[in-house]
């Protein structure tokens, strides 16, 4: 399976923004976008050129994928799935991010990172309505009960997180129970829900052309 393996410090340096890829670290003073908050390479430390309208729809597009953890052709499928649902298109494309099963474990604070909630459910650590689930991509729907698997030393490690991420607090439509380690679906993910600093717009914008 693809995925980006580079550094994610660089990734958001590029972004201009914090992306909060690694978890906890992002939050400390060893975060690397607080050391260097100019983007990266030769001339980073220069002036930011501005930028031409399609320059920002392909930041915007970017900064969503690596904000999701996906590639290319992964979120051409979400956009072009989004597209034919009802509705505003930006708006389904990011309800469509945001039920992925490895957003939902980062949503719900058994991981401090989508990366790190990414490898709890390749690893085989979630049940989903008592169904091993280990695909990362999977779509949760309204009703469905997100569990993590019995294994002591893995409890203990998202406990553990649980416990560090308790002032993060949780979506609306996700209700958490922390001591089972259970997360219930209790709606479909609204607009309001997900950051507001996201122009989904431009993506449009960019696919339409």
């Amino acid at each position: 399976m693809a995925r980006y393996t580079a550094s994610s410090c660089r990734v958001c340096r590029r972004e201009g923004t914090k992306l909060f890829l690694k978890g906890q670290r992002c939050y400390t003073e060893k975060c690397g976008f607080d050391k260097r908050s100019y983007a990266p390479g030769q001339h980073g430390k220069g002036q930011r050129t501005k930028l031409s309208n399609y320059g920002l729809q392909l930041r915007e597009k970017q900064k969503v994928k690596k904000t999701y953890g996906i590639l290319e052709r992964q979120f051409r499928k979400y956009f072009q799935t989004a597209s034919r649902s009802k509705g505003i298109t930006g708006s389904k494309l990011l309800e469509l991010l945001e039920r992925r099963l490895d957003n939902v474990i980062f949503r719900a604070c058994f991981a401090s990172s989508r990366p790190g909630a990414r490898q709890i459910v390749m690893h085989g650590h979630v049940l989903v309505n008592d169904r091993k689930v280990d695909i990362p991509s999977y779509s949760v729907k309204t009703g469905d009960i997100v569990v993590i698997k019995p294994k002591e030393k893995t409890v203990k490690r998202i406990k553990d997180s649980v416990e560090k991420l308790k002032d993060r607090g949780y979506p609306t439509w996700i209700e958490v129970d922390k001591e089972g380690l259970k997360a219930k679906i209790t709606r479909v993910p609204e607009r309001s829900d997900m950051a507001a600093d996201i122009k989904e717009q431009l993506i449009v914008e960019l696919y339409s052309k």
